[in-house]
């Protein structure tokens, strides 16, 4: 925490000079690159699309390409936009996928005392460690990879089984699970909270018991992927009671920061934020979020960065990846030591009226509303309906309820007078009378799962993204609404 703007400078040189022996390194002058502003101006910004042709030559079986030697393993992604990722794991870079998962661990036990769990039985919600070869390359899914890299001191207490984690059918493999684990003493379970929410789901009624009961010893609760806030009531109701909870934020990419505090304790300080790993093996690099798709955007390092404003992330490390949009963006809570929150995707916002609505507004607004009226939330999503026949246009949201408001008309008012707080783009369009107070749309019980497992997304590490600029997925979603 002391040493971050030094260990961020280490790193940055240590970067340039392997990268300076690679071939992205002599495409782009590494060795004259001797500071930061170098750097931005022999390396532009890319995202996957800006790296396919580099990860093509990998898979001819090229050496030294994006960094020395080849990957040990291609992290398969779907993404949004690109289709099939291939994100490259390096013999550097591993470490920083497996220590930092343990070091949120370890912080973890340090500040509660609480090392008791690692007794328990630790289940790891995740895709499957099968892999197959690309390119000579072992390839899988990240969680299925780090699988294989679980300590041998955790290993004998970790389920599911190696066969019903290889399980590729999502339902298939939750009953497995269920059967596996319902009697065993859970102390730590971990996953993505919409899949860890369907596990809940199912062990209630199997055994027709609150998780807290069920197992008795349950004290961890560890989790990444999206936003917890949305999920949060719904979770803590299925346990019953409450449990410590550790938030990480992991990507294929790389391991970006973890809960070093936790949270949701008694006499613990509630710290917001996750720390960010400015030690291991990542240079970051922060875009003011209006300019990500400028052509020359703003680029600072971390000695530069101001509490509250929006940046859009950008790595470069050990896996290879230089200058790389990862797509999301994030704001500092802290400087001393340097905290974050994700406040959103760059491509996932509405933006159909000038609005720029972002991920972190939507929640935010949504979950002040159902909290004042003691209402869950399962899943949503928002799009814009762009009107025809001289109506007006408005925002759809897509909510799947756990119980419904006694008044949707005024339910969807409260939603709406806390966006307009949020974004004063969005406050003016509703102001003056361009856009209608938005919609909403009931989707029916499981509608979001019926939704996923349409599409064949159903399962390991996809979610539903939380804003469309367009209505690819709410014309789908329309199928399952009530």
């Amino acid at each position: 925490m002391e040493t971050a703007v030094q260990d961020q400078q280490s790193i940055f040189n240590h970067l340039i000079k392997v990268g300076t022996k690679t071939e992205f390194g002599k495409e782009h002058g590494f060795a004259n690159i001797k500071t930061h502003e170098d750097f931005v101006k022999q390396v532009p910004l890319r995202d996957y699309e800006g790296f396919r042709a580099y990860i093509e030559r990998i898979k001819q079986g090229r050496h030294n390409v994006l960094w020395k030697g080849q990957p040990i393993y291609f992290a398969k992604t779907s993404g949004t936009t690109s289709g099939v990722k291939y994100i490259p794991i390096t013999k550097d870079s591993i470490p920083n996928h497996i220590n930092t998962a343990r070091n949120a661990l370890l912080c973890y036990m340090a500040e509660t005392g609480n090392t008791k769990f690692a007794d328990g039985k630790l289940i790891f919600l995740s895709g499957s460690p099968e892999l197959e070869r690309v390119g000579g390359i072992p390839t899988g899914r990240l969680s299925g990879i780090v699988n294989h890299h679980v300590p041998k001191y955790l290993r004998s207490n970790q389920l599911p089984s190696y066969t019903t984690n290889c399980i590729e059918e999502w339902e298939e493999k939750l009953d497995k699970i269920v059967e596996e684990t319902i009697n065993q003493n859970m102390t730590l379970i971990s996953g993505i909270p919409p899949w860890m929410q369907m596990y809940f789901d199912r062990l209630t009624e199997k055994s027709g018991k609150k998780i807290g009961e069920l197992f008795p010893n349950f004290s961890v609760m560890v989790q990444g992927g999206v936003n917890f806030e949305p999920y949060k009531a719904k979770l803590y109701e299925s346990i019953g009671r409450q449990v410590d909870c550790i938030e990480l934020y992991p990507a294929s990419e790389g391991f970006f920061a973890f809960q070093d505090l936790p949270a949701n304790r008694q006499g613990a300080q509630n710290t917001e934020g996750l720390l960010l790993n400015t030690n291991s093996g990542i240079f970051f690099e922060f875009v003011p979020a209006g300019e990500i798709f400028n052509e020359n955007p703003t680029r600072i390092t971390l000695k530069e960065v101001k509490i509250g404003e929006n940046y859009a992330l950008v790595i470069n490390s050990n896996a290879g990846l230089w200058g790389y949009d990862i797509g999301d963006t994030i704001k500092f809570v802290s400087l001393n030591p340097y905290r974050i929150i994700v406040s959103g995707r760059t491509k996932h916002f509405i933006s159909a009226f000038g609005e720029h609505v972002i991920g972190e507004e939507v929640e935010s607004a949504l979950m002040s509303a159902a909290s004042d009226e003691n209402i869950h939330i399962t899943e949503f999503t928002v799009a814009p309906n762009i009107a025809s026949n001289g109506g007006k246009s408005y925002h759809e949201w897509f909510i799947e309820f756990e119980n419904l408001p006694a008044d949707m008309k005024a339910f969807s008012k409260k939603i709406d007078d806390q966006l307009r707080k949020k974004n004063v783009y969005y406050d003016d369009l509703i102001g003056g009378n361009i856009l209608e107070q938005l919609h909403v749309s009931v989707i029916k019980k499981n509608g979001f799962i019926d939704y996923m497992k349409s599409v064949g997304k159903l399962g390991g590490q996809n979610k539903v993204p939380r804003l469309s600029n367009d209505r690819v997925i709410a014309d789908e979603l329309v199928k399952f609404s009530m």
